[in-house]
């Protein structure tokens, strides 16, 4: 079984090198976010360890972008991190699971184990808004059946919007979801410029605009 290793803490990515290779698998290491999304677009391997934060693309951006290439190798992501907004945030994007440092080997490699024995992940299903389809594994937005082309930050926003259809979502949220921390400083009127430019490339109906307390997508149109 062969392994990629994500973490830019170089002596932990060696440390954990050295146990996953006493434990008989075959392991790489990548110390950036942009080395290892080339390695795992073309690698072949079974799992992947993802750090969140790495310089040059996050690990949200990396798994993100994998799937957008519909490469679909389970990803266990390592964050100093510890929240329920972190945890969700990786799942949404497309990781498999998450464990919070600082973890065991021990640990490490049960969660391995699970994620192989679960096998590459299923192709996420398209969600539906209204009369608007976002398929997350393609990254394509449709409306009315027609594709439209939008930002990848656009994108972001509909697809949160979008899983959460119905549920009237703060502005506080989405600026939390959506931006993370690759916007320091920007007000949260950031979120209702986006919100603009989805409506006129989508029409005003893809979001709601529910006064004093954010916005919200409307539920599928079956």
């Amino acid at each position: 079984m062969r392994l990629l290793v994500v973490d830019d803490e170089r002596r932990l990515a060696r440390a954990l090198q050295h146990g996953l290779t006493r434990e008989g698998y075959v392991v790489d290491v990548a110390y950036d976010g942009g080395s290892a999304l080339d390695s795992a677009l073309v690698g072949g391997y079974d799992a992947i360890i993802l750090d969140l934060m790495l310089p040059v693309l996050s690990g949200y951006e990396v798994v993100r972008r994998l799937r957008a290439a519909e490469v679909w190798t389970p990803v266990l992501m390592l964050t100093a991190k510890d929240g329920e907004y972190d945890e969700a945030d990786a799942l949404d994007e497309g990781a498999d699971d998450y464990l919070t440092k600082p973890f065991s080997l021990v640990v490490l490699v049960a969660r391995i184990r699970a994620l192989l024995r679960r096998g590459v992940a299923a192709r996420p299903p398209v969600m539906r808004s209204g009369s608007v389809q976002v398929d997350p594994g393609t990254r394509r937005v449709l409306r009315d059946g027609r594709e439209v082309e939008i930002t990848a930050r656009e994108f972001a926003l509909l697809a949160y919007l979008t899983r959460h259809a119905g549920r009237v979502v703060p502005k506080t949220e989405l600026y939390e979801h959506v931006w993370e921390s690759h916007d320091p400083g920007r007000g949260l009127n950031v979120v209702e410029v986006y919100v603009g430019y989805l409506r006129r490339k989508l029409g005003r109906d893809v979001v709601e605009t529910v006064r004093g307390a954010g916005y919200r997508a409307p539920e599928r149109r079956d």
